[in-house]
């Protein structure tokens, strides 16, 4: 009988997906619990990755023409009530603010005081209250487009948590723009998810579907929603972004009104987009392995960790030394238009431990440097993609040179080798029967198959199966017409089944 590898995350992903799930979280140092129910600490280094996904996104949202801003935390509780169908979606979840400071009560506790004309609701999105203020600034169509994301947190009272993909609290970018016509609302909510897309698959290395949530699983108040949908190591899809086709609903309700070419006074038409800290949950769960987090290059904190290995007090000088100069010459490359930032860890603790530590955060490279390397100008190497044991010696100088191409390759890598597991787990299903057995029996993954179009199927689906409609992809027409998969009624096109987060 084989020895069972040692791996650095107990349970392995087989044995119990959602406590090794955390325990990535915990081993690659990236947020924990807070004393606060539902909400998290994100730590330095997951705070590291967040602050390279904003970078990147901020930079794709202004290549496309949008600035920033910053919009209040709290909503007054009629805002939301303006919009029935979107107060009725978030009402469950909304936190809401009654007093406006506490004072010395009977017994010597502190007691809410100083109740408020009207509650606040702490944001769970910010449609209504930006909405007021377009309202302001839109008296012409010589004001429009406005186009505008902001940075922020939000609060939904979530009833199970869960570390990046579900807090009470977290921390996204909300993007909110007003047009002219119905035409160019509709462009900047495909353009959005194309942004999207893009980045999910360019920067994070997880390859995506894109289409058109159904009626059920619509935004509330939205007249359509469109998404990206990535398939998890687990089988389950996961929501990772979503771009929303607001119509005049909220227009209408928050009174965003312009004086058209014609003179005529119109309602204006409006979007929304979003993605969250769930993408730091998304990456995890697309890339990480039994011995911790992989980092995608283009996003990492870091890029390469020297560990200088000392094992005489009179070499330490000069290994130092060594490794300074190599960490200076590989910080002096450039890969995905930043730095090649390096580390090099002299911690005085264990090399063995170091290195073990730095597998479970996921950095890219790690290089051992010792007496013999330095003696013969070289660098031991090893890459996170590849595990733990895969480990190359290599001149120093050709190790710098190449940095960019090696971390590109590895990004590459990353995309393919995700992109072939939902290869594997993406099949068409045309019987009710086999459906059934892919999700009871398998692993799961995403079913192509046919659907009536009606909420009855789908919520029936739900009930039995715990299954959704992840999207209706844009060109599911092409696929073909055939039968529901649970009716037998005709059908358009295969829309996109999965059990999710």
């Amino acid at each position: 009988m084989s020895k069972q590898a040692k791996t650095a995350i107990t349970p392995t992903r087989e044995e119990n997906y959602p406590e090794w799930y955390q325990q990535v979280v915990r081993a690659a140092e990236l947020a924990e619990n807070s004393d606060v129910r539902g909400c998290m600490v994100i730590k330095p280094w997951g705070c590291a990755l967040w602050e390279n996904i904003r970078t990147a996104l901020d930079g794709l949202f202004k290549a496309t023409g949008h600035v920033n801003a910053y919009f209040p935390l709290f909503i007054p509780k009629s805002y939301l009530e303006k919009e029935a169908e979107h107060v009725e979606g978030f009402a469950k979840e909304c936190a809401v603010v009654t007093h406006h400071r506490l004072e010395e009560g009977p017994d010597g506790g502190l007691v809410p005081a100083g109740e408020l004309d009207e509650p606040l609701v702490v944001r769970p999105t910010s449609e209504t209250i930006i909405g007021a203020t377009y309202a302001k600034w839109v008296q012409s169509y010589r004001d429009l487009p406005i186009l505008i994301n902001q940075w922020a947190n939000v609060v939904r009272w979530e009833m199970r948590t869960r570390l990046f993909l579900r807090t009470t609290e977290f921390l996204w970018q909300e993007g909110h723009t007003v047009h002219e016509t119905k035409e160019e609302a509709w462009e900047e909510t495909v353009k959005m998810l194309e942004v999207y897309k893009q980045f999910a698959e360019e920067w994070m290395a997880m390859p995506v579907l894109t289409g058109e949530k159904t009626a059920g699983e619509r935004f509330p108040g939205a007249v359509n929603t469109l998404c990206i949908e990535a398939l998890m190591q687990d089988c389950k899809a996961l929501q990772a972004g979503t771009s929303h086709f607001l119509g005049q609903n909220f227009a209408q309700a928050s009174g965003i009104k312009f004086q058209s070419r014609e003179g005529r006074e119109e309602i204006a038409w409006t979007t929304s987009w979003g993605v969250s800290t769930r993408l730091i949950g998304a990456m995890i769960m697309t890339h990480a392995d039994d011995d911790g987090m992989v980092m995608p290059p283009r996003l990492a904190p870091s890029h390469v960790v020297i560990l200088p290995i000392i094992r005489k007090d009179a070499d330490q000088e000069k290994i130092i030394q060594y490794c300074n100069e190599t960490a200076a010459m590989l910080r002096a490359q450039s890969y995905a238009g930043r730095s090649v930032e390096v580390v090099v860890d002299d911690r005085d603790i264990n090399a063995g431990e170091k290195g073990w530590q730095w597998i479970k955060k996921g950095i890219p490279l790690r290089l051992e440097i010792g007496p013999r390397d330095m003696e013969n100008g070289a660098v031991y190497a090893a890459r996170r993609d590849l595990g733990p044991k895969e480990k190359y010696t290599q001149d120093r100088m050709e190790f710098v040179s190449t940095i960019a191409t090696v971390l590109e390759e590895m990004q590459n890598n990353l995309f393919e080798k995700a992109r072939a597991f939902r290869a594997e787990h993406t099949r068409e299903i045309n019987s009710w029967d086999e459906f059934t057995a892919f999700f009871k029996e398998g692993c799961g993954g995403f079913v192509l198959a046919h659907w009536d179009g009606t909420e009855e199927t789908e919520q029936k689906i739900n009930d039995e199966l715990s299954v959704t409609i992840r999207c209706i992809p844009f060109d599911y027409e092409k696929s073909g017409t055939g039968q529901c998969v649970v009716t037998g009624k005709p059908s358009r096109g295969r829309v996109i089944f999965a059990k999710n987060y």
